[in-house]
């Protein structure tokens, strides 16, 4: 819970110094509502926000484990197959380079404006981070160990699962901490690009319609998910490399 303290300290004075901002400066609401309107919103319509927030929540946390499966899997393969890696490994860097906005409307087409697109681009956002952190956990073993290794004569995949993966552990909780606050986005681009629930398809159609204060809102509760996710995954992953010292 530590990140939780700070998070809650930090939104008091982003309060404080936007309701203090829109009053010196007199914006109108549709520029910028303050945060009391913005709070009018969730008791105008909780039903209608919740509803939607568990569409969001549902791709998220799909594609966080699609995304993790996915990505673990192709850092285990990579190093299985240190040749077939040094191929592949160009074109995961390429993909990475896209933005997401190119890849969305190729999912939506594929794949519908159903949930199974937001998913996918949930899953392809968690991915990268989660490869890349378990894959540079796995090709930085200790050389001095991989030696001692090689000399009770275990097998390349003996060395890959009894050592070389256990060590790489820390990196691939990283790799999670990282990721985990990145799913609310791809859910929620996914929904941009075409849905008709979500958090997502809130903002679109609520910015479209000038009601500055239902996006606010829909950006706090993002804001929340993002947070309250990096929790879980915080706590959930700590069994998994309590050998390793946080510092």
């Amino acid at each position: 819970m530590r990140l939780a303290f700070p998070f809650a300290h930090s939104l008091v004075v982003l309060a404080l110094v936007w309701q203090g901002a829109v009053a010196l400066f007199a914006l109108p609401r549709y520029l910028l509502p303050t945060p009391l309107e913005v709070l009018t919103v969730f008791q105008r319509q909780p039903g209608f926000l919740i509803e939607q927030s568990l569409v969001t929540i549902a791709e998220m946390l799909a594609g966080l484990v699609a995304g993790t499966v996915f990505g673990v899997a192709t850092a285990i393969g990579l190093a299985a197959f240190p040749r077939v890696g040094k191929l592949v490994w160009p074109f995961v860097l390429v993909l990475q380079a896209f933005p997401v906005f190119v890849i969305a409307p190729l999912l939506v087409v594929w794949f519908g404006f159903g949930i199974v697109s937001k998913i996918v681009m949930a899953a392809i956002i968690i991915f990268f981070p989660v490869v890349s952190a378990f894959s540079d956990g796995l090709r930085r073993t200790d050389a001095q160990i991989l030696d001692a290794v090689a000399l009770t004569k275990a097998s390349h995949w003996q060395a890959l699962w009894l050592v070389r993966l256990p060590l790489a552990l820390p990196g691939l909780v990283t790799g999670l901490r990282v990721a985990a606050p990145l799913a609310p986005l791809g859910a929620v681009v996914g929904e941009w690009v075409g849905a008709s629930a979500g958090l997502g398809f809130v903002i679109v159609q609520a910015n479209a319609r000038m009601q500055t204060d239902v996006v606010f809102a829909a950006m706090a509760i993002l804001a929340v998910l993002a947070v309250l996710l990096r929790l879980i995954v915080e706590e959930a992953t700590r069994p998994l490399a309590h050998w390793a010292r946080e510092t």
